[in-house]
């Protein structure tokens, strides 16, 4: 399991800067063409959303008192852990659309983290 995980993040990681150059630009594009394209394509769109996650982290860690930022951080590398334990399930999947469904299932689960993170600093 814990090989799978790494994997599942080493390739997530190594694609996402290959694809980055051949995905929409917009987040909101659909990611169309062949399995391949398409989980460049989600890997890419994920990228985006991790840059994004990243930011979004910074800015509550820095705006957090000291116990708020040491409890951000122990809960951020717990959900890491989550969302990659939770698509690696989709990931086991049957067929190829396993690779779509874990592709989305990280796309969507980065997207409301990071979305999450950003509404925590609203004032």
């Amino acid at each position: 399991m814990r090989i799978a995980l790494a994997l599942v993040a080493t390739a997530a990681l190594t694609g996402a800067a290959v694809a980055a150059s051949a995905a929409p630009r917009a987040t909101n594009q659909r990611c169309d063409g062949n399995t391949y394209q398409m989980v460049q394509c989600l890997k890419a769109k994920t990228a985006r959303w991790d840059k994004q996650l990243n930011a979004a982290y910074r800015a509550a860690f820095k705006a957090a008192g000291p116990k708020q930022a040491e409890q951000l951080r122990k809960a951020q590398r717990l959900w890491i852990k989550y969302r990659d334990a939770n698509c690696l399930y989709y990931d086991l999947g049957e067929g190829t659309i396993a690779r779509i469904e874990a592709g989305s299932c990280m796309i969507d689960m980065t997207k409301g983290r990071a979305q999450e993170l950003k509404r925590a600093l609203e004032p």
